[in-house]
């Protein structure tokens, strides 16, 4: 890629576009401000960009697009830098595109069951602002209370309630996007059915902001469902907990949530949030498994199959959350573990993902790896997708094992992965750090093709560079 430096006379361009108080270089603000465009939450990296832009609508950013085509440019879109996977970093420095000032609900149509939103709105928000008038929008990350909704389109996020409802290409109806040589395009219609050429909609979601910037976006969205029962469910073996996943779901039941927790895990999270939680000695792992519905009854009948499943495995006493604050300080354990962990240690998180019935053989990998390279792993994620997230903690690790030696082993987890029917990711993207491991999981053939629409799309490749591929 024959990327160009950044001109004193691009900056003034981008002055004129965007104001200059939304034009950011390390001269003008602060340097702890400026730096957290260079970072996300991707281990300890860091890179800085030349210039930060701030643009407020598609129409400036299609300007500013269209200059960085013209000009060799490279552009790093960012949303709120929660990502794991360093996708937002600015790996070839040039133009962060913050979309921080596009964080506008435009409209919730209740008669159709939509919103249309901008890609700077907050998730947690966006599903606070829909619940208010009856209506649901079901991905849930565990950063909801500071990752944009953009970030979550640009990898396809699910969190704990992807088991029932799905991610959030599911509830993608239309995007307007800006392509990396500034046109301005809506992908689809605000329809729940739509047979007109290809998928675009659903090409965007997940490109990781390697084909366009997302400016607008149409959900669809569900009744907000009016019930929910929460179980702690503590297990004395952790591969029990992992085969009484798929055992729950053969047994009829499908639950909003469904997660596993080893003992370090859920250990590191109560102690980091100060919220006292009892773990007998003799407890290793803990599934946390929802039910939701319209029917407080129905769900009661569930639960109670639930726990017939349970008698089949050696568990200890069952926490049923009979209050609202109980319940939400057990999801507050669960979606903070990620903090926990990086509280403790630097860490490299690996987003591993198998059919639910092989995810007992995919712990057991993953611990007989670690014993073999001489490493330690806190184990959590979306068990009933089996989504299992692998944080390699760095501990006492040396600089030669960190950056080059875990290299062997994070491949063989990720094969075990293939050889199981998964994959390497399940939402946190491939982005930069998992992109050399990206020909274990796809065929040369795959990727000559997304190489291929990516060129398309970008013929420059200015658009989030060096990530991926």
């Amino acid at each position: 890629m024959d990327f160009q430096p950044l001109t004193p006379a691009l900056v003034a361009e981008f002055e004129a576009i965007v104001g200059p108080v939304h034009v950011l270089t390390a001269q003008r603000v602060e340097a702890d401000v400026y730096a957290d465009y260079g970072r996300d939450h991707t281990e300890d990296l860091y890179f800085a960009p030349d210039v930060v832009l701030r643009p407020g609508n598609a129409e400036e950013i299609s300007r500013i697009v269209r200059l960085c085509h013209e000009h060799h440019i490279p552009i790093t879109p960012r949303g709120a830098g929660t990502g794991l996977s360093g996708g937002a970093l600015p790996i070839h420095h040039g133009v962060v595109l913050s979309t921080e000032r596009l964080n506008r609900i435009l409209e919730i149509d209740e008669r159709n069951l939509q919103a249309t939103v901008e890609p700077g709105v907050v998730n947690e928000a966006f599903q606070q602002a829909v619940q208010a008038v009856g209506l649901f929008y079901p991905p849930d990350p565990a950063s909801k209370g500071s990752c944009f909704l953009g970030g979550n389109l640009a990898h396809s996020s699910g969190g704990p309630k992807a088991v029932k409802y799905g991610t959030t290409r599911d509830y993608v109806l239309n995007l307007q996007v800006v392509l990396p040589t500034g046109e301005v395009i809506w992908t689809a219609a605000n329809t729940l059915k739509n047979s007109t050429g290809y998928n675009l909609t659903q090409l965007m979601v997940g490109s990781e902001g390697t084909l366009g910037i997302i400016t607008k976006v149409v959900f669809r969205l569900l009744p907000y469902p009016k019930h929910n029962i929460l179980m702690l469910v503590p297990f004395r073996q952790e591969a029990q907990a992992a085969e009484a996943v798929s055992a729950v779901f053969r047994a009829g039941i499908i639950p909003s949530g469904m997660e596993f927790m080893e003992r370090e895990a859920i250990a590191w999270s109560s102690d980091y949030l100060k919220i006292p939680l009892t773990l007998p000695e003799d407890i290793t792992a803990h599934l946390l498994i929802e039910l939701d519905g319209q029917d407080l009854d129905e769900l009661y009948k569930e639960a109670e199959q639930v726990y017939a499943v349970l008698e089949c495995y050696d568990v200890g006493e069952i926490l049923l959350a009979d209050n609202a604050t109980q319940k939400d300080e057990l999801w507050k354990i669960r979606r903070n573990i990620g903090n926990s962990v990086r509280y403790n240690s630097v860490y490299k998180e690996e987003d591993t993902v198998v059919p639910r019935a092989e995810l007992p053989t995919l712990l057991k990998g993953v611990k007989e790896i670690g014993a073999r390279y001489g490493f330690k792993s806190v184990c959590y994620g979306h068990a009933g997708d089996g989504n299992l997230h692998v944080n390699i903690i760095r501990g006492d690790l040396d600089d030669e094992m960190w950056n080059v030696g875990l290299r062997q082993p994070i491949t063989e987890i990720f094969e075990l992965c293939v050889k199981l029917g998964g994959t390497i990711s399940g939402e946190h993207g491939i982005g930069l750090v998992q992109k050399g491991y990206i020909g274990i999981a796809l065929q040369e053939a795959n990727l000559n093709l997304m190489r291929g629409i990516k060129g398309v799309f970008d013929p420059h490749g200015i658009l989030n560079p060096g990530k991926i591929f």
